[in-house]
């Protein structure tokens, strides 16, 4: 029958579209729920194949960490100082500020090499030698981007465009989490500020915001709103959460909509945190010789706490715990390559030694990776400020990795006489995010979400495990 009434045709098409297309698409979604067969989005799951690892630190240097002034010296660049770099060298590339005709730069830096595997190190990581045999150092990293925004976004989700899920997003997607009153993915900040891309980088993208990066603030209080209100006790804060899951039951069984799924979840992990967050911000019973491993003040923020707070987070089962420093961009200027390279520098520098031995007393580095690096390099060229610097580099960069199955001890890559490109073994960000994904226990190929009609991966249509740093 055909009615020319376009109130009844409007009334007709949205009872079309809620109750065939939508419950059509949920049926089986609806019949598990009535079962009590809901299952938590951020249950552990099994991987495709045994993994090595089955947690993460990564430890981002934002704003890129100068190569030739830490791990990569250069005689032939010292001596070459202050000469125009060959034309053969930039034709076609493009910089951030520079000129094709700028002036190679000599480092300054005293370097020695230590360990048994004798990589070299500069004056300004003198705690790295204590670590240099247990980690796997990446001496040709090359990516694709060189601003820093979609550097950022394309190291951390395998696209220079802002909407992807994170590596961290995609870890937790792929194997759930081991804890249940905390997140399965954290993420801890120091410095002046956050990184350019700011929630991006640790967002879930099109998988459901379960799967995203929570920022753990500094304090006693790291989530915000996590407390209970003034006068609300245990008892009927239970009731009334217990009272919104049921609701929120019952939409999810209208539409299946996934987000209400993650809504759900989100307040019953908000429930049990309220407990698990502050005794885990509590780091007073750590002994005193832990404190002054790596560095930390009790009572004062710093990486160097955050540091410390990737231990006991890997403790406590969380899957992903991504920490930002920032203010590592020496352009020159305020950011110079000598007093506030000097200052990053130790920052970072015992913490991040700390954390690698610590893991190993523990007995956790084994089954944890450890990354550290930033988004790209710095150029064999000189940038002429105030002060001197160097510019935006994505041709070589180091990087290294420790734990979870990676050779400790190993250097992979080597660049030329300046360290302007990668001559052997180069290893792509997507060969860098293949290779943690398969320690994962994950086929990088095959950790999809389909969205908008096809399949995504962390790795887009790219990337290979490096299987020569592997154990």
């Amino acid at each position: 029958m055909r009615s020319n009434d376009p109130n009844l045709l409007v009334a007709t098409r949205r009872h079309f579209f809620r109750d065939c297309a939508v419950g059509v698409g949920t049926m089986a979604l609806s019949s598990m729920i009535a079962k009590g067969e809901r299952k938590d989005p951020l249950a552990p799951k099994k991987p495709h194949f045994p993994a090595k690892a089955k947690a993460v630190i990564y430890l981002f240097m934002a704003g890129a960490p100068s190569q030739l002034e830490l791990f990569e010296p250069k005689p032939e660049l010292n001596k070459l100082s202050g000469q125009k770099v060959p034309e053969s060298f930039t034709q076609g590339k493009r910089f951030a500020f520079i000129k094709g005709d700028a002036k190679l730069l000599g480092s300054a830096r005293r370097f020695g090499q230590y360990g048994q595997c004798g990589m070299s190190l500069s004056e300004l990581l003198p705690h790295h030698r204590d670590i240099v045999d247990e980690v796997c150092w990446l001496r040709g990293i090359k990516t694709d981007v060189f601003n820093h925004g979609p550097a950022k976004c394309f190291i951390n989700t395998g696209s220079p465009q802002f909407g992807r899920p994170s590596m961290g997003a995609w870890a937790t997607y792929g194997l759930g989490s081991e804890s249940d009153s905390l997140p399965g993915f954290v993420v801890l900040q120091s410095g002046p500020r956050g990184p350019r891309g700011g929630a991006a980088l640790y967002g879930s993208g099109f998988l459901p915001s379960v799967y995203q990066g929570v920022p753990f603030l500094r304090g006693a209080n790291p989530i915000l709103d996590l407390a209970p209100p003034p006068g609300i006790d245990p008892k009927r804060q239970g009731e009334f959460t217990d009272a919104v899951k049921d609701l929120n039951k019952l939409r999810l069984e209208a539409t299946g909509d996934p987000e209400i799924e993650t809504r759900i979840a989100a307040y019953e992990m908000a429930y049990r945190m309220q407990s698990a967050a502050p005794e885990l911000m509590d780091i007073s019973k750590e002994p005193m010789k832990v404190l002054d491993m790596y560095g930390v003040t009790p009572g004062k923020p710093s990486f160097a706490a955050n540091c410390l707070m990737a231990r006991r987070l890997v403790e406590r089962g969380v899957r992903f715990i991504q920490l930002y420093h920032t203010d590592w961009d020496h352009h020159g200027g305020v950011l110079d390559l000598t007093k506030t390279l000097d200052q990053i520098c130790k920052e970072v520098d015992q913490p991040c030694a700390a954390l690698v031995k610590d893991l190993k007393r523990t007995g956790l580095l084994d089954s944890t990776i450890v990354i550290w690096g930033g988004e790209f390099g710095r150029t064999p060229m000189g940038e002429s400020r105030e002060t001197i610097g160097r510019d935006h580099h994505p041709e070589a960069f180091t990087m290294w990795v420790a734990g979870g199955g990676f050779k400790p001890g190993m250097m992979l890559g080597k660049t030329d006489e300046i360290g302007y490109n990668v001559v052997e073994n180069p290893v792509h960000v997507h060969d860098l995010q293949a290779t943690i994904l398969n320690q994962l226990g994950f086929d990088h190929t095959k950790l999809t979400y389909r969205f908008q009609g096809r399949d995504y991966r962390l790795t887009d249509v790219h990337g290979n495990v490096v299987k020569e740093i592997l154990v």
